[in-house]
């Protein structure tokens, strides 16, 4: 399907966009208007854009069914800062309840059973209940236009942040299994950071990966192995030595399958890059070239 955002309606290409770039984080934002009333709304068009100095950047859209605008935007443009809450799966509920389009002074806190904590260097309050929050000036809002839809960045500097003791590990780093987040899917699907939804992948910044052009041709067009596979193989510097490849090779498992097809060369690749990918999905990427090289 290709498709001219053009071609359809500004809702139709919403549900498109939404629904594939995602999952996307929320911002649960908090603020105040002129007259000191309180507003809690969160946000999936957020993110963040720098540490230092540290910058979070959250998108009030013109509604795009009557292109009116939210009180999150409203109030920031009278009392620049805001307070950005982090949704963790024991806010899912609520958050969603918050985004009710209440009548302008109603204090979504009240409406969705959520606790006010003042804040220390910002006049609107943060959720108690969030696993963390972060107390923002606001430094800039930036329209991308008049029609509905259309964004609003309302770019944020933190000055004070705070977390839940509760989702530290043991060296006051955020685990991410106790932080427990979710995020915003298309339409009325979120998604939550389980064990099983985890996994790590080695940060090619100190070391340079040969890249996946310098790869074996028998390597790069296997029929096992995946494009995730040879991302992996690829971000290697050196290939194993041809000592420590033929060491691996005296291995029972793999003098086994030599011997069981000695006269199918095709089977032995076969079977190589199987106990290669399996070496692959558990991290040992060593072991995984050396049985590639045999």
């Amino acid at each position: 399907m290709t498709i001219d955002p053009n071609s359809i309606s500004a809702a139709e290409f919403q549900a498109y966009l939404q629904g594939a770039i995602a999952p996307r984080p929320i911002a649960f934002a908090s603020t105040i208007d002129v007259d000191g009333n309180v507003n809690l709304s969160p946000f999936s068009y957020f993110n963040v854009f720098s540490s230092n100095p540290p910058i979070l950047v959250f998108s009030p859209s013109r509604r795009v069914r009557d292109n009116s605008t939210k009180h999150t935007l409203e109030n920031v443009h009278q009392v620049k800062e805001v307070v950005i809450n982090i949704v963790d799966f024991s806010l899912v509920e609520q958050m969603s309840l918050a985004s009710t389009e209440y009548e302008k002074g109603v204090n979504e806190f009240v409406k969705a059973g959520l606790t006010q904590l003042d804040s220390m260097k910002v006049k609107p309050p943060r959720v108690k209940e969030a696993p963390a929050s972060f107390e923002c000036l606001v430094k800039d809002i930036i329209s991308l236009g008049d029609q509905g839809g259309a964004g609003n960045l309302i770019i944020c500097e933190v000055v004070m942040a705070h977390i839940a003791e509760r989702v530290l590990d043991s060296n006051g780093t955020i685990d991410p299994l106790k932080f427990d987040a979710v995020a915003r899917m298309g339409g009325n699907w979120y998604c939550r950071v389980t064990r099983d939804s985890l996994f790590e992948i080695p940060k090619p910044i100190r070391n340079k990966g040969i890249g996946v052009d310098q790869l074996p041709e028998f390597v790069k067009n296997s029929i096992v192995l995946t494009g995730n596979n040879l991302g992996r193989l690829a971000n290697i510097e050196k290939l194993p030595s041809d000592d420590d490849v033929w060491e691996y090779g005296n291995r029972p498992e793999i003098e086994e399958m030599k011997i069981r097809f000695q006269n199918d060369k095709e089977s032995l690749l076969f079977n190589l890059h199987t106990h290669a990918k399996s070496l692959l999905d558990s991290g040992n990427i060593e072991d995984a070239w050396k049985v590639l090289l045999q």
